[in-house]
């Protein structure tokens, strides 16, 4: 409920200058189903600064009936509220992830609660502000991708992921999910994964195969980017950066979980973006607040979730209060070099119970059972340190 009505808030307070970049999906569905020349699929062909997901012009077509306006506003709101199924998903995931572990729900509920707090003004920014339905999917669907991973449903896995990427490519940096699944899932993982990515984009570039040139799709470096703290100078996207960014976040995540953080993966990957991407609009901060709000509630036992906070205050407070691009930028460099270098590299706490990924699901079902056969006094929470 309290987050329900701190929704609410900030939609109210945004709304009357919402839908930003509303048009560019209303355009892209146009084009995609009306038959036009430049349309179909040859939409990316003709149109490469459409860089936005077929799922995601697809479901921008639901909202095509409506008076422009109207439907402007119900999108903003089906995206604000799918923010707050994101929270219920976070904390259900977290709740398996512990399951068997002793571990104290109400502080995992206070935990994802002040999390919470921080990670709405942000899914705002993307749903409300600039109405990018194609990020929101995509985060929406990593976000189901995490939770089905902590279920141990490997197919399931594999199928959100790639309604990710189908949504908005740059969600191909959360792939190393797959990797958090017990070993034997991996082949069902991946090919549902590769099937569906295949089947959403590979009939544009048959279709057209001009359909490449749209990858070379650029826009401007801004000086308050954190690439002009590397010397990149470039006027607009150099040509190296689109698959630097992959590489960085897909290694980045692999090592996450190589290293037994899996919900490190999303913050990893948005945290590449923020590194190298030239532009630096705020609601690419949502990919990070996805991050921090997947590894506070469910990578780490502390009751105040500081990286959701850390996060809000210095991408979201630093856009606002900054005098400086280049104060901006060197902001935005710090908090992704801080937040990777600790949660790839800070000592954390061994569970009791459960090894990872899928295997501690069924460790934690296992352990719930014995304590059902022991007596409803084996279920009292663990206290749990600060």
């Amino acid at each position: 409920m309290v987050l329900s009505a701190w929704t609410l808030l900030w939609f109210l307070l945004v709304a009357p200058n919402g839908g930003f970049s509303w048009h560019y999906l209303r355009q892209g569905e146009d084009l995609l189903f009306s038959g036009r020349p430049d349309g179909g699929l040859g939409l990316y062909a003709h149109h490469p600064e459409l860089q936005i997901g077929p799922v995601s012009l697809a479901v921008a077509r639901l909202f095509a009936p409506f008076p422009p306006g109207t439907g402007e506003v119900l999108a903003e709101a089906v995206m604000s509220a799918l923010g707050l199924a994101m929270l219920v998903l976070v904390g259900r995931t977290a709740a398996r992830y512990y399951l068997g572990t002793g571990t104290n729900h109400r502080r995992l509920q206070q935990r994802l609660l002040i999390a919470g707090l921080a990670f709405i003004p942000m899914w705002v920014e993307v749903s409300v502000r600039f109405a990018h339905l194609d990020d929101v999917l995509a985060l929406f669907f990593t976000t189901l991708a995490a939770y089905e991973l902590s279920r141990g449903r490997a197919a399931l896995v594999g199928v959100h992921l790639a309604l990710a990427v189908d949504a908005k490519p740059w969600a191909l940096a959360f792939a190393p999910l797959v990797l958090a699944l017990p070993r034997a899932g991996w082949p069902r993982a991946a090919l549902w994964f590769a099937g569906l990515v295949a089947v959403a984009w590979l009939p544009f570039y048959l279709g057209d195969l001009d359909t490449m040139a749209a990858a070379k799709f650029t826009i401007p470096n801004q000086p308050a980017s954190a690439l002009r703290w590397f010397g990149v100078t470039d006027p607009a996207t150099p040509w190296w950066d689109r698959p630097a960014q992959f590489a960085l976040g897909l290694s980045l995540g692999c090592l996450a979980v190589w290293r037994g953080r899996w919900p490190a993966v999303v913050l990893l990957g948005a945290d590449a973006r923020i590194l190298l991407d030239p532009s630096v609009y705020t609601y690419y901060s949502a990919s990070i607040l996805l991050g921090t709000l997947l590894w506070d509630t469910v990578g780490q036992r502390r009751l105040v979730p500081w990286w959701s906070w850390t996060a809000l205050a210095a991408l979201y407070g630093g856009t606002l209060f900054l005098p400086s691009d280049p104060a901006r930028g060197f902001v935005r460099l710090a908090f992704v070099v801080l937040s990777a270098g600790y949660v790839l590299l800070w000592p954390t706490r061994p569970r009791r119970g459960g090894r990872g990924g899928g295997s501690r699901r069924v460790a934690g079902q296992d352990g719930a059972r014995r304590r059902a056969e022991r007596g409803p006094a084996a279920d009292r929470p663990v206290p749990e340190p600060a």
